[in-house]
């Protein structure tokens, strides 16, 4: 499987990383041998970038992925996680987590992109993954907490990295206006972009795209089948875009996409796969896996050839912007221009 840096450090990246907040049960049970075994499927695979963070099942994804790790060469794979939500004793559990995740509410979410807060989550992590040092650690969606992120948490990160305990920094969000703003302002290395540069959502090319080129930095691309409306071959009423309900026009769009793509003789997810990193500054797709199956699935098609003409028919007929530059393959057929 290819890799590239994120851009001036030594951390090489797997054109496709392993989501691990699936495995921290999100919105339903993975046992524990299912959770393993999809780590194994993707390490077989070649995948050797693996993310993780505090908030998905509060420490359960930590905690499963640092066990399916030990033991393999350290020095061969990447693990990132996240900072801003301290784990604390909940006062006053229901008996489940209320964000999403199936696991039981011992613990709480605290907002907190202080200093200490970013050094204490550190050590948390390293003490539930059983990890010497993380390879890289985000900001995680510090929408609400620009200031306190950006004067208190980047540079608490950054004298980290200095220290040598993270190779690499940055911030991971759901928009993508304030990620430019840390490639500008702060001493982010790479932001995680999530959503806003796919195949109905190219939001990106405005601000934290030209940003990242600009700079010589890196962007990570996630969610990009949309929370699943771009994840099956045809969309159907009902599917989620962006955590919520997908209009009709949306799901008809998506199914106008998939249309173009069976036409070239390839799928609406291969294509939504292979469509960020057509942008220079997209180093890897990372995508949530559950499962073994959900893993080949992936990795297959990753591994699918891009068909010539299809990213300029879908300019033409106007279901992707005009100005989506692809200028880089990926050494499978993908347009250069």
């Amino acid at each position: 499987m290819q890799q590239r840096n994120i851009q001036n450090t030594s951390i090489p990246l797997t054109e496709l990383g392993f989501g691990a907040s699936v495995i921290g049960n999100l919105y339903r049970i993975t046992p524990a041998d299912v959770a393993t075994a999809a780590v194994d499927t993707a390490w077989d695979a070649g995948v050797r970038y693996f993310d993780t963070a505090p908030h998905y099942g509060l420490g359960l994804s930590e905690r499963r992925l640092g066990d399916a790790l030990r033991g393999r060469p350290r020095d061969e794979y990447v693990v990132s996680s996240k900072v801003g939500r301290l784990l604390v004793p909940n006062e006053d559990p229901q008996g489940i987590d209320p964000e999403g995740f199936a696991v039981p509410d011992d613990l709480r979410r605290q907002w907190d992109f202080s200093r200490d807060g970013v050094l204490r989550s550190v050590e948390d992590t390293l003490e539930r993954t059983g990890l010497d040092r993380l390879d890289v650690v985000y900001l995680h969606d510090p929408d609400d907490h620009w200031r306190q992120a950006a004067e208190e948490a980047m540079p608490a990160l950054a004298e980290l990295r200095d220290q040598g305990v993270i190779g690499a920094i940055g911030a991971g969000m759901n928009q993508s206006a304030m990620l430019a703003r840390f490639l500008r302002e702060t001493a982010a290395d790479v932001v995680m972009l999530a959503g806003r540069y796919s195949l109905l959502d190219q939001s990106a090319l405005d601000d934290v795209l030209p940003a990242a080129r600009e700079l010589g930095k890196s962007v990570v691309a996630v969610g990009v089948f949309n929370s699943g409306i771009l994840s099956r071959d045809w969309p159907v009423e009902g599917m989620r875009y962006d955590y919520r309900e997908a209009s009709r026009d949306l799901v008809a769009r998506a199914r106008a996409i998939a249309e173009v793509c069976e036409a070239h003789g390839t799928t609406l997810p291969a294509a939504a796969i292979a469509f960020p990193l057509t942008h220079s500054q997209v180093i890897n797709v990372t995508l949530g896996m559950r499962n073994p199956e959900q893993v080949v699935r992936n990795v297959e098609l990753l591994g699918r050839n891009t068909p010539e003409g299809l990213w300029s028919d879908l300019r033409a007929r106007g279901l992707i912007r005009s100005d989506v530059p692809l200028e880089r393959g990926r050494g499978r057929g993908t347009e250069c221009r």
